[in-house]
């Protein structure tokens, strides 16, 4: 796929007018960048479309107020179908970390992420002058010059979107179509409540973002080995009381245990579904809530405790655990430790799971 004639971004001015009796947070972000010779973004593993977002429309604010030189990156894989359309739409360039050189005079902002947090391959040598981040949980920014975390805020993007109005810099459709999907996957749907900024930043970029395209990145095409990692899902997944469980032995992409809990916390039956799967040495975590003030990251975090790392948000959680061996017997043991503090941690009693689509059912849908 390539980019539709992207056009040149645009630089004017628009008519917000922000006054302030503080220092913005953009002045200062801005001021702790000046000097540098480039400017490199970088965001958590496999970033997804609020990362993605977040650093084309820093980017953007970094070339349009200080002419900088830029860099954009990925840490991992870009395996959604959805975010790979995001990438190869936009005609959005984006440079490995494992290839990245530092130069005197180059600085790195983190995105969507916070340092020590286990979401990165590796931090050593990073010129960190800046975080910029929602996410509640916490990382290690001690020393680093300039911290926005935002907790309640519901995307980073939305951040970022704050900083460009109030710098007064307008952006292309390319610009505000990344960023506006990037807002999109965090609040849209039933992932967590959207705050009075992440409303404002919506309706400042909908009217400039490029429909068409948002329209197809929605939309982007699915190759076999998701369908099969979704039948698999439903194939093995357990209901324990409010908790439903779901296992996919060999994920196609590490998202696909996303999308799976995405899908299974509709049951009406239940209040929690947890999807795990092997992705490589990994196994892949990802826990959806339906009520609010779940703490579903926090809850998640508790549960792997040091078998990996896991953080999220009120409703949805993400973690991994990097395996010393797949084989059947270590996998098991680490999947039946799991589920038994998830039980613990919800109040359910330890029972034995029963099956979301029994074996008959499964039996005569081979045969039919």
């Amino acid at each position: 796929m390539k980019a539709k004639g992207l056009k040149k971004p645009s630089t004017r001015k628009s008519k917000v007018n922000y006054r302030t009796t503080t220092q913005l947070r953009s002045d200062r972000f801005l001021a702790e960048i000046k000097n540098a010779t480039r400017v490199t973004f970088v965001s958590h593993i496999n970033p997804d479309p609020d990362s993605i977002g977040s650093m084309v429309g820093l980017a953007h604010l970094v070339k349009s107020v200080l002419g900088k030189k830029i860099r954009l990156t990925r840490d991992g894989l870009i395996n959604r179908s959805e975010n790979r359309a995001m990438v190869d739409l936009l005609g959005l360039e984006l440079v490995p970390m494992d290839g990245i050189e530092w130069h005197e005079g180059d600085v790195a902002v983190m995105v969507d992420s916070q340092p020590k947090t286990g979401r990165h391959s590796n931090e050593n040598g990073l010129p960190l002058v800046a975080v910029i981040d929602h996410h509640d949980t916490p990382g290690n920014v001690r020393g680093i010059p300039f911290v926005d975390v935002r907790k309640s805020m519901g995307a980073t993007c939305s951040v970022v979107a704050e900083y460009l109005r109030e710098q007064n810099v307008e952006v292309s459709f390319k610009v505000a179509t990344a960023m506006m999907y990037g807002m999109e996957t965090e609040l849209m749907g039933f992932p967590r409540h959207a705050s009075s900024a992440d409303e404002e930043a919506l309706l400042w970029l909908f009217p400039k973002a490029d429909k068409d395209l948002l329209a197809e990145i929605r939309n982007a095409r699915l190759p076999q080995s998701h369908f099969e990692g979704v039948v698999q899902a439903l194939q093995s997944s357990f209901i324990y009381d409010r908790l439903i469980i779901s296992w996919v032995h060999d994920l196609p992409q590490p998202e696909l245990a996303a999308e799976v809990v995405d899908f299974l916390i509709r049951f009406e039956e239940v209040d929690w579904a947890v999807c795990a799967g092997l992705f490589e040495n990994k196994l892949i975590l990802s826990a959806r809530a339906s009520g609010a003030n779940a703490k579903a990251g926090e809850l998640l975090k508790k549960v792997v405790g040091r078998m990996g790392r896991a953080g999220g948000h009120d409703r949805r959680a993400g973690g991994a655990i990097l395996m010393k061996s797949i084989s059947f017997n270590a996998v098991e043991q680490a999947m039946v430790k799991l589920r038994k503090r998830l039980l613990k941690a919800l109040h359910i009693d330890e029972c034995r799971g029963q099956r979301l689509i029994s074996r008959k059912e499964m039996l005569e849908n081979l045969q039919s």
